[in-house]
């Protein structure tokens, strides 16, 4: 499995999915907000599968 999210990539998904998180926590009603698990988990293991369906590749380009 090779990497392909990288820089301002990973980046957006940590920030976004630390927010997310912090959504689902504070608010009560917010449970979808626990999908921000999903942009953590692809930042830190580096690999979006979707990208890979759609061929996209920003290895290239950071």
């Amino acid at each position: 499995m090779d990497r392909n999210v990288v820089g301002y990539d990973k980046l957006i998904r940590i920030i976004l999915g630390v927010a997310l998180v912090a959504l689902a926590l504070l608010v009560p009603g917010a449970k979808w907000a626990w999908l921000g698990l999903v942009p953590l988990a692809s930042a830190a293991f580096g690999y979006c599968p979707l990208y890979q369906l759609l061929r996209i590749d920003y290895r290239l380009h950071s």
